[in-house]
């Protein structure tokens, strides 16, 4: 009998590459896309990243990029590297990681650290929630500091989401007949949100766009980087925070936000995958250039189907 093994897949990805000297911008431009995608930089030359269908498919568009710009790219599966051990190559990424986390950790003990200079704004709380989640995306080996940074970072919205419940529930009569605003593209959560509003809160509101609300200081902002409105508060999306300041009731409803959370924030935190399809839909769309009013009308159609047919 004879018995077959399968071959163990290349560990990593390795991009190496050159651009012309005068291709300064391009350069700082693959810089930031390797730093955003967490590659790490080899003694020797090139960028690695842990072999997977996420990191190749980067890799592979930041080749052609560079290709482009009349630069020479190549990504290659790399299964080890002579002078370099697997666990030193995983030891780096740690490093790297770290120090982000120290960064974000020094950030938040300045900012929301000790009373009286405690500044608990929304858009801070935000913007450093998001930086996490833009770490521990890349954090593939798991730092040995990312579980204190991410209980300090829960602890702080759980903090604000409990201030925001104290302000008490708000009565849909005050928000008839007024404009909402949000940022351009909107994405699953935006136009989910939107659909709420319509449904649950006033049919005949409008709906304006834009990255600056300042510039429509009668419009009640929603999933904007901004304090005021309404928006992400603990670990709730925008369209949560909604059902729940106004305190809606509907059990089909709570199935909805239940895939709306999981699409938007991506943690699998209700194990629904309902509206994953229409979330990567909508980006589609964006993509294409197609006009925000369009993406959202359509969009709307998108979740009252997702309404009716969620079990």
């Amino acid at each position: 009998m004879s018995v077959s093994v399968k071959p163990k897949p290349p560990a990593w990805l390795l991009l190496v590459f050159t651009l012309p000297t005068a291709k300064a911008s391009e350069r700082v431009g693959v810089w930031r896309k390797l730093q955003r995608y967490g590659a790490v930089a080899l003694p020797a030359s090139g960028y690695v990243l842990p072999n997977n269908s996420m990191n190749q498919e980067r890799f592979e568009w930041l080749a052609t990029s560079i290709r482009s710009s009349k630069g020479q790219a190549a990504v290659a599966h790399v299964c080890s590297f002579d002078e370099l051990r697997n666990e030193q190559i995983e030891h780096m990424f740690n490093e790297v990681r770290t120090r982000e986390y120290q960064v974000l950790e020094k950030e938040l003990l300045k900012k929301f650290g000790k009373p009286p200079n405690r500044d608990k704004s929304e858009p801070g709380i935000l913007r450093l929630t998001r930086r996490l989640q833009q770490i521990v995306e890349i954090d593939f080996f798991g730092s040995p500091i990312r579980a204190r940074i991410e209980e300090a970072v829960q602890q702080l919205e759980s903090e604000n989401g409990r201030e925001k419940a104290r302000e008490g529930k708000k009565s849909p009569k005050d928000y008839v007949g007024r404009t909402w605003i949000t940022r351009p593209q909107p994405g699953i959560d935006r136009v989910s949100s939107a659909w709420l509003i319509l449904r649950y809160i006033d049919p005949q509101a409008k709906f304006t766009f834009d990255k600056d609300p300042r510039h429509h200081p009668d419009a009640i902002p929603f999933d904007m980087f901004s304090a005021g409105g309404f928006g992400h508060v603990g670990n709730d999306c925008t369209f949560e925070t909604l059902v729940k300041s106004f305190g809606i009731k509907d059990s089909r409803l709570r199935l909805v936000a239940q895939a709306i959370h999981d699409a938007d924030l991506a943690d699998e935190r209700f194990g629904r995958a309902e509206a994953l399809g229409v979330d990567r839909i909508l980006d589609g769309w964006n993509k294409q250039g197609m006009a925000n009013e369009e993406v959202l009308r359509k969009g709307v159609e998108m979740i009252d189907g997702l309404y009716n047919g969620i079990r």
